[in-house]
C-alpha cells in the first residue's frame, strides 16, 4: 500500500493529527475512469487536527491538497475528505 503509506506520512508530518483514517475505496470503482487494476487510486480520508482551528471547510481541504499535491498529480485519482477539529470530532 505505497500510496496509502505516502498519504499517511505526509498528513502526519503536515497536520500532526489526533486521528487519521485512510480507506482505500478503489475496489468500489473498478472499471471506472482513473481506477487502476492494482488499486490505490480512490481514497476516503478522515483527519482530526488542531491545525484546522479557525479554517473554513474549503481552507482545510486546500491544506490537505497542498500536502498531497504530488500524489494527486500522479497516483490519487479521487480523494474524499472529512476534516475536523478536535472539538468537532467529539
Amino acid at each position: 500500500m505505497r500510496v496509502a503509506t505516502a498519504i499517511e506520512q505526509k498528513l502526519n508530518a503536515g497536520l500532526a493529527p489526533e486521528k487519521l483514517t485512510i480507506e482505500d475505496q478503489s475496489a468500489r470503482h473498478h472499471g471506472h475512469a482513473g481506477a487502476r487494476p492494482e488499486g490505490e487510486s480512490h481514497f476516503e480520508v478522515t483527519v482530526v487536527s488542531g491545525k484546522f482551528e479557525g479554517l473554513s471547510r474549503v481552507e482545510r481541504q486546500r491544506l490537505v491538497y497542498r500536502l498531497l499535491a504530488d500524489d494527486l498529480k500522479s497516483d490519487i485519482h479521487a480523494l474524499a475528505l472529512k476534516t475536523l477539529t478536535p472539538a468537532e470530532a467529539e
